[in-house]
C-alpha cells in the first residue's frame, strides 16, 4: 500500500521526525546503509532549510518509481523527498544552489550538499509564492554532474534513456497524517506504449489503499492495452475490494497520439499549444460499478504538452499553473507546485490527495 511520510516542519523537534521518515523510506526502496545514510541527510537539510528560510513547510516522502522508465528491464523505487513551502522564495535560485550562499547566516551548504547527494534534484522558487525542493535517492549513488538552467542539478553518471519522449513524477498526501494514502499513481512502459495511471480507492484509510494498490498492480498486468481495455481489466481485477476511481492516459510514440479514459472522480487537465483543457472521465466505480461503455479522448502529444492526473482531494476549481517554463522542470516538483499553489486554510482537505504528471523529456534528455 501507499505509505506516505506527510511531515509537517514547524519547529526543530520535526527534524528528527523528517530524519527518522527518510530511514523508513529507505527501508522499503531497499536502499544499503550509505544510500539510506544519504537519504537520511538529504531529509534532514531541507526540513532545516525549510525552518531557517520558510518559518517552516511541509516535507513528504514515499517510495516512487523512477522519473524515466529503464528499457527492457522493471524500475525498481526510489526515495523521492519533496519539500514544499509558501514562504518568502528566492530571488536568485542558481545562487542558493552554490555552496557558501545563504540569507540566513549560516554556512549556506544545505542545497548544495542535497544536490551533490541526490541521484535527482530540482527546485522551483517565485519570489512571494514559495519553493518546492525535490531529491530522489537510489539504490546506487550516481556520480557527474548535469545541469538544468536556473531549475537546479542533480546527478547522472549516464542520464537513463528516455522513456518514450515522457517522463512522469507525482506527489501522494494521506488524509488527516494518516501512514497510508487511498490514493495510488503508477507508470509502466511496453514497447512503444507508456501508461499513467491515477487511482483513488473509495473512501479513504486501509480499505482505500488496497483498492488502489491492487489497481497499481493489475496495470503493471495491462501496460500493453488501450486505455478503455485496461479500465475493463482493473474492473475485474478491483472486484474483491471496494472499488477506486481511476484514470488512465498513455502516450503511443509511434503514433505521437495521447490517449485517455477514466472512471469516475479523477481530474485531468492537457496542455497544448492552444491552452488548458480538461479530459472527463465517465461516472463510475472500477470494480464495482463500471460504465457499459468507456470513451477514450486523443491528442497530439509534443514538447509543450503537459498532462496533470489529480485525486479529489485537490480542489476542484484549481487553477493550473501559468508558468510558460514549468514543463522544464521534474514531473515531480509540477505535481508538488500544484498541490502548493491550489491548497489554502480556507479549503481544507477532507481527503487523501495526490497529483501525477507526464511530461516531455527535455531536448537535452535530462530525466
Amino acid at each position: 500500500m501507499p505509505r506516505v511520510w506527510d511531515v509537517p516542519v514547524h519547529d526543530s523537534t520535526r527534524v528528527r521526525d523528517a530524519r527518522v521518515a527518510a530511514e523508513g523510506a529507505a527501508a522499503l526502496a531497499g536502499l544499503d546503509r550509505n544510500r539510506t545514510a544519504a537519504a537520511a541527510l538529504v531529509a534532514t537539510e531541507l526540513a532545516t532549510n525549510l525552518l531557517k528560510h520558510a518559518k517552516g513547510g511541509q516535507l513528504l516522502i514515499e517510495t516512487v518509481p523512477p522519473p524515466v522508465l529503464p528499457s527492457g528491464q522493471e524500475a525498481t523505487s526510489v526515495v523521492q523527498i519533496a519539500a514544499i513551502d509558501h514562504g518568502p522564495g528566492m530571488a536568485d535560485v542558481p545562487a542558493a544552489l552554490r555552496d557558501g550562499f545563504s540569507t540566513a547566516s549560516t554556512l549556506g551548504a544545505g542545497l548544495g550538499a542535497c544536490r551533490r547527494i541526490a541521484d535527482d534534484f530540482d527546485l522551483h522558487s517565485v519570489p512571494g509564492r514559495g519553493t518546492v525542493a525535490l531529491a530522489r535517492i537510489g539504490t546506487t549513488r550516481a556520480g557527474g554532474a548535469r545541469t538544468g538552467g536556473t531549475r537546479g542539478l542533480g546527478h547522472a553518471a549516464t542520464p537513463a534513456p528516455a522513456a518514450a519522449g515522457a517522463r512522469a513524477g507525482g506527489v501522494n498526501i494521506p488524509f488527516a497524517g494518516a501512514e497510508f494514502s487511498g490514493d495510488a499513481w503508477a507508470w509502466v512502459r511496453s514497447g512503444h506504449r507508456t501508461t499513467l495511471m491515477l487511482a483513488d480507492g473509495l473512501g479513504h484509510g486501509p480499505d482505500a489503499a488496497r483498492a488502489s494498490s491492487a489497481a497499481v498492480e493489475a496495470l503493471r498486468r495491462s501496460g500493453h492495452l488501450p486505455p478503455a481495455e485496461v479500465l475493463r481489466y482493473l474492473d475485474a481485477e478491483l472486484r474483491p475490494t471496494r472499488g477506486a476511481a481511476v484514470a488512465v492516459a498513455q502516450l503511443d510514440t509511434e503514433t505521437g497520439r495521447l490517449t485517455f479514459s477514466g472512471i469516475g472522480n479523477i481530474g485531468a487537465r492537457l496542455r497544448t499549444g492552444e491552452g488548458w483543457r480538461p479530459l472527463l472521465s465517465r461516472p463510475g466505480i472500477v470494480g464495482a460499478h463500471r460504465p457499459t461503455t468507456i470513451p477514450e479522448h486523443h491528442a497530439t502529444w509534443g514538447a509543450d504538452c503537459l498532462l496533470v492526473l489529480h485525486s479529489d482531494g485537490l480542489p476542484s476549481r484549481w487553477t493550473p499553473p501559468t508558468d510558460a517554463c514549468l514543463a522544464s522542470f521534474d514531473p515531480a516538483v509540477i505535481a508538488s507546485v500544484t498541490v502548493r499553489d491550489a491548497s489554502s486554510s480556507a479549503r481544507p482537505v477532507r481527503d487523501d490527495t495526490a497529483v501525477a504528471v507526464l511530461s516531455p523529456v527535455p531536448p537535452d534528455g535530462t530525466p
